[in-house]
């Protein structure tokens, strides 16, 4: 499917698959770095597509504020064929489309992570600008399980 064609699909489900504090490995003083990763995760039947989008602000490699969050997306079934090779049994996304998803999890991670810290000294970490280019970088391939095949 050419990126260049309209893909129908609405969001349907946001959900906090991870959320903790560890107040012991944080410390005011120390550099602080940041840990991202996303993934996908597929419903045949129902034609969803889930992102997920974890965040770990760490220090000295050990994790102070960890973030995951999935977005779940229906895909209308017109590009979900475009997108599915039966033969195969895999399912590819474009790369521009796989990267708006994820910048849609992005942002409602920022939103996520504000209201969890609201009112804590961890409020002060936001979720910069971030480069999706650098987490996804080619077409998503995903191989469906048996499961997942069609009966």
């Amino acid at each position: 499917m050419s990126e260049s064609k309209r893909i129908g699909f609405s969001l349907k489900n946001v959900s906090t698959e991870q959320f903790a504090i560890i107040e012991e490995a944080f410390d005011n003083e120390k550099t602080i770095e940041l840990n991202l990763d996303s993934g996908f995760v597929i419903e045949k039947e129902k034609h969803l597509i889930s992102n997920l989008f974890k965040v770990q602000f760490t220090q000295a490699k050990q994790p102070f504020l960890i973030l995951e969050t999935a977005c779940h997306f229906e895909i209308s079934p017109e590009a979900w064929n475009a997108f599915f090779d039966e033969e195969k049994n895999i399912l590819t996304l474009p790369k521009g489309f796989a990267s708006h998803l994820l910048m849609l999890n992005i942002g409602t991670s920022r939103g996520v992570l504000h209201c969890k810290t609201e009112d804590t000294v961890y409020n002060q970490f936001m979720l910069p600008t971030i480069n999706v280019n650098s987490l996804i970088d080619k077409d998503v391939v995903i191989e469906l399980t048996e499961d997942d095949r069609v009966q």
